[in-house]
């Protein structure tokens, strides 16, 4: 999939576009309803089929005291887009300029910029353009003019809630991550970049990744098995989110930490992500450093029974660290 920054980057080669817009965090059930049309109508016609999606919540320049944290970084949702099939993903980075341009004017420019656009696809109720008096009605006024036609695909509803991000946000808060996960269709999974820690872990003797959280949607605080995909397979993990409160005396920011497996190796700049499979405890306070670091291995035995990994060779039978 290619990612484009302006519609003309994409080489349509005289072939029709048809387009999804909207932000899509999470590219949950619903928005893959959305994306899954688009890409339809794009077959129909042979022709390409485009995601339209920011580079930011909108709310981040609009109205930054009610921005929801992110359920996905923007790496994340591109690699959704691409594994659901798209061509290529229109990445509209949003500013103060930007949010000035009407509903009709952001029209009128993504038509003219691919030049011939067959179809437009949104949810029933999105909104779009300068105080979002963009919706529905204008694109199928606008279609009728410009020769596309508008889907609008309704909400999706599992177990009788509809889908949103809004849910979402809310089911992972709770921790309850496999109803998340219902409405995602797929494992919720966290995803920051790995920058320097105070290098703790790693004189405990279990080294780990920091990850840059910041403005993410995160579960309870607490100790989690996880998975971590690489390019050569998924690799076992013990993640720690929370305050560090035995080495932090004073309330801090959440920390999102990951112990690897069976492997060490450098990470820091790369986006790392991370699938917390199940929660084996609270975080706590301990007295010592040696306290906690035989909390640590035994978290690490817990965690690889819970992924059915095999133990180490050094590790006790009786699941207390050596």
């Amino acid at each position: 999939m290619k990612t484009i920054r302006q519609p003309s980057e994409l080489v349509a080669a005289g072939r029709p576009v048809a387009v999804a817009i909207g932000v899509f965090d999470g590219v949950h059930l619903g928005h893959r309803a959305v994306i899954g049309r688009m890409i339809a109508a794009a077959r129909q016609r042979d022709g390409l089929g485009v995601v339209v999606t920011f580079d930011r919540h909108p709310n981040a320049v609009v109205a930054p005291d009610r921005t929801p944290p992110a359920l996905q970084s923007l790496a994340q949702r591109l690699r959704v887009f691409a594994e659901l099939g798209a061509d290529a993903t229109w990445c509209i980075h949003f500013d103060a300029a930007f949010s000035r341009h009407t509903g009709e004017q952001f029209v009128r420019d993504l038509v003219g910029g691919f030049g011939w656009v067959t179809a437009v696809c949104v949810g029933s109720g999105f909104q779009f353009g300068h105080r979002r008096q963009g919706n529905v009605a204008l694109l199928e006024r606008l279609g009728a003019e410009l020769g596309f036609v508008t889907e609008a695909v309704e909400p999706l509803r599992v177990e009788g809630q509809i889908v949103s991000s809004t849910l979402v946000r809310e089911f992972i808060g709770r921790g309850a991550l496999e109803a998340a996960r219902r409405l995602l269709g797929r494992p919720y999974a966290l995803a920051g970049e790995v920058v320097r820690g105070a290098q703790l872990g790693r004189q405990l003797g279990f080294p780990t990744a920091n990850l840059d959280v910041r403005g993410r949607v995160l579960p309870p605080h607490g100790v989690y098995a996880a998975q971590v995909p690489q390019p050569e397979g998924i690799l076992g993990a013990v993640m720690n989110l929370g305050v560090r409160p035995t080495v932090d005396a004073r309330p801090a920011m959440p920390h999102l930490e990951v112990h690897l497996l069976d492997t060490e190796r450098d990470l820091y700049g790369q986006e790392l992500e991370v699938v917390p499979v199940a929660r084996l405890r609270d975080e706590v306070r301990f007295d010592s450093l040696e306290a906690l670091r035989a909390q640590i291995a035994r978290d690490v035995i817990a965690a690889r029974r819970t992924l059915r990994l095999p133990l180490a060779s050094d590790a006790p039978a009786d699941g207390m660290p050596p």
